[in-house]
């Protein structure tokens, strides 16, 4: 299609990604078009769109996966072109040529670019061609268990087995030890057809303390194409990016230069069109060719704040037949950006993902300093069924060291509650002295363990000062009488009130204007207001503002980028003891996708019994003790939710 007017514009996504093409689309003039599933009829990407039009249930594969039902909307709603954000059918090249066929725009690069970066196997035949460095590796199509398990012996472990249609670190595992391949190769190719309805993979060598740097390439329908600078993308978990930035620090210019003028190679090889990533891993000054992705990146933004450029804008122009607007020697970088993502997972559990209803969001003030892309608002339910990031948190600063201090305070104005989050661990990240001294290797996080995790006890102590400060300040506003606002009197004695907390009581004493709060041995005098769960108040004579979430039995203190949840005691109250046996039970609402043991075998403690798949994610429980299974309590293919017994091993029958 080379029409130079675009009208109407669907977005085959949802969440931020959603919401942000639709907010350029409309600043262009675009009328905007949503789709949604059954999980999604409320959310934010389908209020902000002009229409909007239902496509399915919950799960990805019977909806946001399924093009028929997407290209039906575009054609009844005389659409001329569709943004497929990124993910779902981003990279698929069926659904480019459909939209092609169907005189539709679509943003994004043509099918045969997709296809012939779609396949990691054929990208890497592309990019030997293109004299740009390959790991070493195998990249066929023979995909037998015992060929595949005789490449990685040549390659020589550690392996990676990576989905060769995939991305996000899905289909992807490391393998230390041949011992480990079959059941690694399994694993990966599970998730591949979970996740990209393709299972072939390929295997590289896995390459010790590299860094992740990309480059954003941009080309047009008239032979052009420039690269606007690179990103460094090595702070992951599990594979997937949490921190990103703008430029890659400690590069020379004569690498910066020759990275992206090997990108921009990638994408002339393949008659590359629109907004693409070529990401490379670096050592020292060697960098290797990993993949390119076709498609607009997660991390974009950081690019837009150093460039000045709206790539969604771009994409939008060149999809309609416009050439660049900027030449190479145009892009100029302005100073240094940062971009968090923002996840519903909990670090403290090995980032498992979370779901659940946003109790409470109080973002910092955006400016020209600080954005916030999020498809979210308070009320909003997050569901299991897709990524569990749910915004993304970007600053822009003259410098390195300026934009990262801004990154830790706009952490710290960063309130969730409803569900655990990423924040505390990302601010963690972002004062990190190896982290401010430059950007570490892709392994930083893994071999940090704990330490990005661990709270400051001065900030836990005030944390629950402010939440017995919040339970005492709800007690006096519900009481409605003076006698019944005299909580815990006693004649002729201070009137100490009980906070009942789950992990232990403590003693508090009324004030003429606030509390005594009593704290392992301390004295601390509180007053203060909560007003629309903005919380002010003063701890010892010393200032402190947070926001404060009263949910049932809990009350959520956000305080200092630390989200922390403190459970009162009722009638209701169960002992959190009593699910400390009870390992074989959903860790996350998900879909059972593999038992591994028959009923009746005996196993032993720690045997891995049955997977479990959620947010993308294959999750694997283990048997708490010897013994033999007795059960399993859902079918593979069921739905389960948190809490749920997956299997019962009983100890008294082990032989």
């Amino acid at each position: 299609m080379s029409t130079q007017s675009l009208k109407k514009i669907l977005i085959a996504n949802r969440g931020e990604i959603a919401c942000r093409v639709m907010r350029t689309a409309k600043h262009m003039g675009l009328s905007t078009v949503a789709v949604y599933s059954d999980a999604d009829k409320n959310a934010q990407h389908v209020k902000l769109a002009d229409e909007a039009y239902h496509i399915g249930p919950a799960p990805s594969k019977d909806s946001y996966l399924v093009a028929d039902k997407i290209l039906k909307v575009a054609l009844d709603t005389n659409v001329d072109c569709i943004h497929p954000g990124y993910g779902f059918l981003s990279e698929n090249s069926e659904f480019a040529n459909a939209c092609e066929q169907n005189n539709i725009a679509f943003i994004g690069p043509p099918a045969s670019s997709i296809e012939a970066m779609g396949s990691k196997t054929r990208a890497k035949e592309i990019m030997a061609k293109a004299n740009v460095p390959l790991v070493p590796g195998y990249y066929g199509d023979n995909q037998d268990p015992t060929f595949l398990q005789a490449e990685a012996e040549k390659i020589g472990y550690p392996v990676l087995i990576k989905a060769a249609f995939g991305g996000g670190g899905k289909g992807m595992r490391i393998v230390e030890h041949a011992k480990d391949f079959l059941t690694a190769l399994q694993g990966a190719q599970r998730e591949a057809i979970a996740g990209f309805g393709n299972d072939l993979v390929l295997l590289e060598r896995y390459v010790n303390k590299p860094r992740h740097v990309e480059v954003q390439v941009f080309a047009d329908n008239h032979g052009n194409c420039v690269y606007l600078g690179d990103r460094d993308c090595s702070l992951q978990r599990r594979h997937q990016k949490v921190i990103e930035e703008a430029p890659a620090p400690g590069l020379s210019d004569e690498l910066r230069k020759e990275m992206g003028e090997a990108a921009v190679r990638c994408a002339l090889a393949i008659n590359y069109r629109g907004a693409g990533t070529v990401e490379f891993l670096l050592c020292d000054d060697e960098f290797f060719f990993m993949e390119m992705n076709t498609r607009l990146q997660v991390e974009h933004p950081v690019t837009e704040m150093v460039t000045g450029v709206d790539l969604v804008n771009w994409q939008i122009n060149v999809a309609a037949g416009v050439a660049l607007p900027l030449t190479q020697a145009d892009i100029v970088l302005q100073g240094h950006s940062f971009e968090a993502r923002i996840y519903a997972e909990d670090p403290s559990n090995d980032f498992i993902p979370c779901s659940g209803t946003v109790d409470g969001l109080y973002i910092p003030a955006t400016s020209e300093f600080v954005r916030i892309d999020t498809g979210i608002k308070q009320g909003d339910e997050i569901s299991p069924f897709y990524d569990p990031m749910i915004a993304k948190l970007i600053v822009h600063d003259d410098s390195r060291d300026a934009a990262l201090s801004r990154l830790s305070t706009a952490l710290e104005q960063f309130h969730l509650s409803g569900f655990s989050c990423n924040v505390s661990f990302l601010h963690n990240l972002a004062n990190h002295q190896t982290f401010k001294q430059g950007a570490p290797d892709t392994h930083f996080i893994e071999e940090q363990g704990d330490a990005l995790i661990a709270v400051d006890p001065a900030i836990g102590t005030i944390s629950k000062v402010i939440a017995a400060f919040s339970h005492l300040s709800s007690l006096s506003q519900a009481k409605t009488d003076p006698w019944s606002s005299l909580t815990g009197f006693v004649l002729n004695q201070a009137a100490n009130i009980v906070v009942p907390f789950s992990d232990g009581s403590i003693v508090a004493t009324k004030l003429p204007n606030g509390f005594c709060i009593h704290l392992n041995g301390v004295d601390y005098t509180t007053t203060g207001t909560i007003e629309n769960n903005h919380c002010e108040m003063f701890i010892n004579s010393s200032k402190h503002s947070c926001h404060v979430v009263n949910a049932q039995n809990t009350i959520t203190v956000m305080y200092k980028a630390q989200q922390t949840q403190y459970e009162l005691i009722d009638k209701h109250y169960i002992s959190e003891h009593e699910s400390d046996a009870l390992p074989l039970a959903a860790p996350l609402n998900g879909t059972v996708v593999k038992h591994l043991v028959k009923v009746g075998d005996n196993i032993n403690k720690g045997d891995a019994v049955v997977i479990i798949e959620a947010m993308k994610m294959e999750y694997t429980l283990n048997a708490p003790h010897d013994g033999v299974l007795i059960s399993y309590c859902f079918a593979e293919g069921e739905l389960v939710s948190h809490g749920d017994m997956l299997a019962i091993v009983d100890e008294s029958e082990a032989q």
